[in-house]
Formats: C-alpha cells, structure tokens, sequence
C-alpha cells in the first residue's frame, strides 16, 4: 500500500491518501493537547500506544458488530482505515460523572450513573465544541434522523462491549468520545480508541490511567499509558 500526499493534520493523528482511493493511512502522534489546545506536550511514545489500542478495540467492537473504519495496523504508527465523511459530532458517553459534567452540572467527580449519560458537542474549534442536543443537529443538517438513531444505538453497544472489556482488565470505563463518519452512505465508527479518548480509572484504587494525567498535571503520564496497553494486551 503506498502512501501519498497527507490530507489532514489534527491534533494527535495524520492522514495519508494511498493508491487506493477508499483507503487511507492514519498516523498517529506523539502530540499531546488539552482546553482546546492551550495547553500542549508531548507524551513520548503516546502514538505507538495509541495505534496498538486502537486495532485491539476496534477489532474487539467489529466482533461485536460495531461497524469501524479500521482494516489493519501496519506498523508501530500507522494504520490503515477506510475513508470516511466525518460526522461533525462528537458523541461522549459517560457511565461515572467527570469532566465537563462534573464542571457543567456542579456535580461531585466520582458519582456512579444509574444509566449511562450521552451527550452531542458540535466539532468547531472556534466555537469550543459546544454541547448540543438533537434538535440543533437537525437544524444544523449535520445528521439525518436516521444517521442519528444509527449513532445512537452503537455509541450504546460501544459502551456495552468497553465496560465489560475493560472491568476484565482492572479497568473502570468512566466516559469516553466517539466519532463516526459515513462510508458508502453507511455509518461507521472512525477516529481513535485510547486513553487520549477514554477516562480510565483502576478498579482497585482509581487512579487516573489516561489523558487526565496530562491535563491536570498529575505526573506518570508515559507510565499511565504503557499501563492500560500492558493489562489491554495481556
């Protein structure tokens, strides 16, 4: 597979157009970035992680029925992935209250949901990603009522397979993002699976094994990654 010209550069992952035009190459950086990127580092070897994360997840929820952009790794960075349209939404599913919920309802860190929470943010830097319901989704056209209970149903079965998963490796799902995107007018999981994206917390003792380590300046971030790849692989 050749890798041609790059496409697209985010915060923590590249695109390659290839000789297949269905095809892409997404690489994974080192990069790291918090509160709309005003706050930036580096997690060393966070992209090697990451990728390997990813093809065991993907590979585990594509098991499951869940439909990913994911074809096959091909080395420590890369992998290779189906083109898709990015739906504009990030889809954030959250089991146990964190974050931007904690922060937004005033509501203690650490609160077991009785049901599963999730939420729409529009995907605009500009705006800071705002917090959305249905009903601006359709005004906005981003997704059909289709497209939508389509999201819905596998940001749900998602959850499902990643709780159960993870509890099998001393993990605790906390919340976690998703994005879809259309390929071949179907709708498909895209993006990434790692601690960039998940809140992880131990089973044990809750300690903080993901990008929260980072954003809060807690220390053994590298340590914290290599960690959740240690026990997702083991």
């Amino acid at each position: 597979m050749e890798k041609l010209k790059q496409i697209y550069e985010g915060k923590a992952k590249r695109l390659y157009e290839t000789d297949d035009p269905d095809l892409l190459i997404q690489e994974f950086k080192d990069d790291a970035t918090a509160f709309d990127a005003t706050k930036r580092g580096t997690i060393v070897n966070k992209g090697i992680i990451n990728n390997k994360l990813s093809e065991k997840l993907f590979i585990l929820l594509t098991d499951k029925g869940i439909p990913t952009h994911f074809v096959k790794r091909l080395n420590d960075r890369e992998m290779l992935v189906k083109r898709v349209q990015i739906v504009p939404v990030e889809v954030t599913i959250r089991n146990i209250v964190a974050g931007g919920m904690a922060k937004l309802l005033g509501l203690e860190e650490g609160i077991v949901l009785k049901d599963a929470v999730l939420e729409y943010h529009y995907k605009e830097d500009k705006l800071h990603d705002p917090l959305i319901n249905e009903y601006h989704i359709k005004a906005l056209k981003i997704a059909t009522d289709k497209e939508l209970d389509t999201i819905k149903k596998y940001s749900f079965m998602v959850n499902e397979a990643l709780k159960a998963f993870f509890n099998s490796k001393g993990l605790t799902l906390v919340d976690f993002k998703l994005e879809f995107g259309r390929n071949k007018n179907k709708i498909i999981l895209a993006d990434e699976i790692s601690p960039d994206t998940c809140r992880l917390w131990d089973k044990e003792t809750n300690e903080k094994l993901d990008k929260d380590r980072f954003r809060r300046d807690l220390g053994g971030v590298e340590e914290a990654y290599q960690e959740v790849l240690r026990r997702v692989l083991e």
